[in-house]
């Protein structure tokens, strides 16, 4: 009876243990002004993501240097060309508890891509 009961309390510590939770944020930023009709989207949803790993709160990077990272991610795929701009950007946040001392900080950006005439 204790032996099933030690058991029980083993296998449920160590699915609390490797279990992993996630909290989701996120913002939007004002961008280029879009008050007249002199522009025509050239992409829609495009994404940049950029990732930090923290082992007991050390370790990875700044906020603003994943946000920098992932908006670089973003422009390494979608390069900006002459009279282009970024509009309706946002920038979301996953922050994943993989175990109680290692937190992963994903950032994903978000974007359209216009082009003005």
């Amino acid at each position: 009876m204790r032996k099933n009961i030690l058991k029980s309390v083993l296998t449920i510590f160590v699915i609390t243990l490797l279990s992993s939770c996630a909290m989701h944020q996120g913002y939007m930023v004002n961008s280029a002004s879009l008050g007249s009709n002199n522009f025509k989207y050239v992409y829609e949803g495009v994404t940049g993501t950029a990732m930090a790993t923290y082992i007991f709160g050390l370790g990875g990077l700044s906020k603003k240097a994943i946000v920098d990272d992932a908006k670089n991610d973003l422009l390494s795929a979608y390069p900006l060309k002459d009279n282009q701009a970024l509009v309706n950007l946002t920038v979301s946040w996953k922050n994943t508890f993989v175990l109680p001392f290692v937190i992963t900080n994903r950032c994903t950006v978000t974007a359209d891509i216009v082009e003005f005439k």
